[in-house]
């Protein structure tokens, strides 16, 4: 049986309540996040404001999964 992928996942909103995200910023860092193999699973809106919260994933590579456990 195939094991499923495991995932890395990524938040950042963009924006915020006295400044509005321009759409080629956000278009340019989508892009650069697809680039670097991330996928947008969702982007919503937080209630009063004018930013944009986008939620991405990427398949969890054992480079990424060795950094992490790494101690700080």
């Amino acid at each position: 049986m195939e094991e499923s992928p495991k995932w890395e996942y990524r938040v950042q909103t963009f924006g915020g309540v006295l400044r509005d995200v321009k759409d080629q910023k956000l278009q340019d860092m989508l892009n650069e996040w697809g680039v670097e193999g991330w996928e947008v699973i969702s982007a919503i809106a937080p209630d009063n404001s004018s930013a944009v919260r986008v939620i991405a994933r990427r398949v969890l590579t054992s480079r990424a999964l060795r950094e992490r456990s790494r101690p700080i």
